[in-house]
């Protein structure tokens, strides 16, 4: 199994009475790029949420590396820098320039010094567009800026996944394309991306793997083509039918 990066194991999730996610089961391996499809309230933020430790899990087990994180087991902060998350509100620093909130993680997490950390946040910067940038403050650039910011403040962490929650679903239409083109040039330079999306010419054209979710389980998951081509269950199919007359 040292091929694997991430496992989740029999994964449930409840608030309250309410259950969120029920025996999720999948691994990631190095270079894979997951998507993760289905309606809004099927629990795919959740999952990315519980995999990040933002949420604790009500049952089961989350995998790194072979140790298990899960039940207080990790330092949270710690772990992240090596399973970084990129919000779909870019949940940036609004009294920060681009460039200082592409260094306070570095310098207050993993230590670096000032001068590693904003060597290493140009470095980021200038890979997605936004080196022009670096001395606004987020009000004062566009929403698909803003995000592009934030993959890179969680590329500078150099973190060895990249879960993205819906990344591009508070944009103007006009402003998706630039995000998923970063997002595009990250899956091919071999980057392990968990990525919880709406669109899905990305994720049948550049994952390699889909998971399609309803109700708090996994329905279904394989190649984009069997997805998207050959999909076995009849859920999987209205969903897809609902998105292809859009």
């Amino acid at each position: 199994m040292n091929d694997t990066i991430l496992e989740v194991r029999h994964l449930s999730k409840s608030f309250g009475r309410n259950e969120v996610l029920r025996d999720i089961d999948f691994t990631v391996r190095p270079g894979d790029v997951t998507s993760i499809i289905g309606a809004s309230g099927s629990g795919k933020s959740t999952l990315l949420r519980c995999i990040n430790l933002l949420e604790t899990p009500s049952d089961g087990e989350i995998v790194f590396h072979g140790q298990s994180v899960t039940g207080g087991k990790v330092n949270p902060n710690s772990y992240r820098t090596k399973v970084g998350m990129v919000f779909q509100s870019f949940n940036l620093f609004n009294n920060m320039t681009v460039l200082q909130n592409c260094i306070v993680g570095q310098t207050k997490v993993l230590k670096r010094s000032k001068e590693e950390a904003r060597t290493n946040a140009l470095k980021y910067l200038e890979k997605v567009g936004m080196a022009p940038y670096i001395n606004a403050k987020p009000r004062q650039i566009s929403g698909g800026q803003k995000q592009r910011v934030a993959i890179a403040r969680a590329l500078a962490m150099e973190p060895e996944v990249l879960l993205f929650d819906e990344p591009t679903s508070a944009l103007d239409p006009e402003m998706v394309g630039e995000v998923l083109s970063v997002m595009r040039d990250l899956a091919q330079e071999g980057m392990t991306m968990l990525v919880v999306t709406h669109e899905m010419a990305f994720a049948r054209d550049v994952s390699n793997r889909v998971v399609y979710m309803a109700d708090g389980v996994i329905c279904e998951e394989g190649t984009p083509q069997d997805i998207f081509e050959h999909p076995q269950q009849a859920r999987t199919r209205e969903f897809l039918a609902r998105f292809r007359a859009k």
